[in-house]
């Protein structure tokens, strides 16, 4: 049967809210299917506003990738402000679809994927609004089955409540499976109703279903085991990983947004995964290994982009992406081929010890500059080998030179505050480091407009990394921390002016890393929070620390574990943690190695306790390519990026 639109009942409501543009849908490249003819039907999700959610990568590419077969339906919606959630709820309009304004709670499967934990209030508000029982144990047969994936979704504990199901690591063919799951099912007269669905897709080992699985608590309160609790359903469930990424060229038609966005470029990821092995990083440590996408097909890629959207900035998108094996090549045939068009290029993620003169005249060929941030991540070298961050603060002036005497005269460097071991005087490095920088880019161009914007995030320990044993930092040392930090640079009247000083103060971590590293008790705390009008964690105005305190005080006090327990605790090694029944491919034994290694280093920085890349070096077991039947794809492949051809 047809589903109307609500756009008729929502149209009326939009001259009353801010920016109204972004619920009207109908973007240049998004798609809208006939309902009837497909057999699946997808809704997707970004928990996040449109502004944020609109430019993911991740649903971007499912959403193509979806839209694709025949048969199938694939629509988007994102988080809705409060002003309009408001007139939502007192005119009684559901959660709805960007695209053909569906209802959300008409389709067969609702994804949604978590970049970060702070989105959960927003899934919970989504579901209601939408008129999806909140706890999944209340739905039936007309409710959608509801799929959490992305980085967060390699601990979905906290919400297994609320899901029925989620997926590890890159989505482009698991979709396509649970798609021939459900049509199958569908196709059959749905027999054994929803209970037999979610049993089919748990069956395959490749999607976790918390339902069929049972967690025993210990009386200290630690997990004493996780266990499937029907028959045919597999004690652990593995990551997908993608490869031959030249197989998948997604996005090909990348949405074009109506309202303004947090990024506006055409951007094409040119590799995934890393192996450089920092032990703070979950993205390197999840999505191993690495798999580059060849140049021609990187070239391929970018034309159609940009005929398909007419932007005029190409990000090559990687967690590093200076370390793709022909980035000099990609970087000079791209400069070449749209040199005439003014099309910029950029890399949003830079390590320290790739960027170099060659991809500095090619990134500014066009005569335009795009920002460039690095990445030190600890203040001092003693940190920088506790975290294996291996570069130096000559690797970091050598970078920093060659990009001010090319034409830079700002540049952003990150750190993190709160890592493991981490003293007062590693914070304070950070400023040192800085001024150093400074006088570099001065000494580099003869001018003292030269600026450095210093960016600092709060330490959270996450799962699958070897710092998943480690006690977070409380928040109030961190924001003793950060005070000096931020004084002594403001106090240096030679440099002072010249340094930018952004940071957040160290609550939304504590949130962050009780969400991050939580189990299912954790679940009703969420709920508690979004019940009192927890929305847009993610965004200070809207983040509520009190709030969140508040609701772990009254959800966890019959527990017997609190909001300490699940982050500033350190773990032991033998101690069952809430994700240890998902497998990231990582050999659990080989991360407590190397958080030792890490714990060696932090008491004698002369240790030998680097790991490096094994893209360049023998294996060092991490288990992935072992245990998931993959390998490291990348170049050089020798191939030539040649220049467009007129038709």
């Amino acid at each position: 049967m047809p589903v109307d639109s609500l756009f008729p009942r929502l149209e009326a409501l939009l001259p009353l809210v801010q920016k109204p543009i972004q619920y009207i849908g109908g973007e240049l490249n998004s798609t809208v299917k006939d309902w009837d003819s497909a057999e699946v039907r997808w809704c997707l999700m970004y928990p996040d506003a449109y502004e944020v959610g609109l430019p993911n990568q991740g649903v971007q590419i499912l959403y193509e990738v979806l839209n694709e077969k025949d048969g199938v339906l694939a629509e988007r919606t994102y988080a809705v402000w409060p002003d309009l959630e408001k007139l939502m709820r007192e005119h009684q309009v559901p959660q709805f679809t960007v695209d053909a304004h569906r209802p959300v709670k008409d389709f067969d499967l609702f994804g949604v994927s978590f970049s970060t934990e702070l989105g959960y209030t927003n899934l919970l508000n989504a579901l209601d609004l939408a008129g999806i029982p909140l706890q999944a144990k209340d739905r039936d047969e007309t409710d959608p089955i509801v799929i959490a994936g992305g980085h967060a979704a390699f601990n979905p504990e906290p919400i297994a409540n609320y899901i029925d199901a989620a997926v590890l690591g890159d989505g482009e063919e698991i979709v396509g499976a649970i798609t021939e799951v459900v049509r199958e099912w569908k196709g059959e007269g749905s027999p054994g109703g929803r209970d037999e669905l979610l049993l089919r897709l748990a069956a395959s080992g490749g999607v976790y279903v918390p339902r069929f699985f049972d967690v025993e608590y210990a009386p200290d309160g630690r997990i004493e085991r996780v266990v499937p609790n029907r028959p045919g359903v597999p004690g652990r469930v593995a990551k997908h990983t993608v490869m031959d990424l030249d197989s998948w060229p997604y996005p090909r038609k990348l949405l074009v947004p109506l309202a303004e966005t947090v990024h506006e470029r055409f951007s094409v990821e040119i590799f995934r995964g890393c192996t450089r092995g920092c032990r703070f990083c979950q993205a390197g440590m999840i999505t191993r290994p690495v798999r580059e996408r060849s140049i021609t097909a990187i070239g391929e890629m970018v034309q159609a982009g940009l005929d398909n959207t007419g932007f005029d900035e190409v990000g090559l998108l990687s967690l590093s992406s200076a370390d793709h094996s022909e980035i000099g090549e990609v970087a000079k045939g791209l400069a070449d081929r749209y040199e005439a068009d003014k099309i910029s290029l950029s890399l949003p993620s830079t390590r320290v010890d790739a960027f170099n003169v060659t991809l500095a005249e090619e990134l500014t060929r066009n005569g335009r500059r795009s920002g460039l941030t690095f990445a030190p991540e600890g203040g001092s070298e003693r940190m920088r080998k506790v975290i294996n961050k291996m570069v130096t603060e000559e690797d970091l002036i050598r970078t920093v030179t060659t990009a001010y005497s090319h034409g830079w005269r700002q540049v952003k460097l990150y750190f993190m505050c709160g890592l493991p071991t981490e003293t007062d005087e590693d914070v304070l490095q950070i400023a040192e480091l800085a001024k150093r920088v400074i006088q570099a880019g001065r000494d580099a161009t003869g001018s003292r407009d030269i600026r450095c914007t210093v960016s600092i995030g709060g330490f959270v320990p996450k799962p699958h990394t070897p710092f998943q044993w480690a006690a977070q930092l409380d928040h109030e040392t961190t924001d003793v921390r950060l005070k000096k930090l931020r004084d002594v640079v403001r106090d240096d009247k030679r440099y002072g002016k010249a340094i930018g000083f952004r940071y957040h103060d160290g609550k939304p971590g504590i949130v962050e890393g009780l969400l991050s590293r939580g189990d299912r008790r954790v679940g009703p705390v969420i709920e508690a929070v979004w019940r009192d009008g927890g929305r847009f964690d993610g965004w200070s105005e809207h983040f509520s620390f009190d709030r969140w305190m508040s609701c772990a005080a009254t959800a966890l006090a019959e527990t017997g574990v609190d909001v300490d327990w699940f982050t500033t605790r350190e773990r032991e090694q033998d101690e069952v943690l809430p994700w240890d029944h998902l497998d990231s491919g990582l050999d659990k034994a080989w991360l407590w190695d190397d958080w030792q290694e890490a714990l060696v280093a932090a008491d004698d920085p002369e240790a030998d306790t680097e790991v490096e890349d094994c893209r360049w070096t023998p294996c060092f077991d991490c288990g992935v390519c072992g245990q998931l039947g993959t390998e490291i794809q990348v170049g050089p492949t020798g191939r030539t990026l040649l220049p467009l051809t007129v038709a």
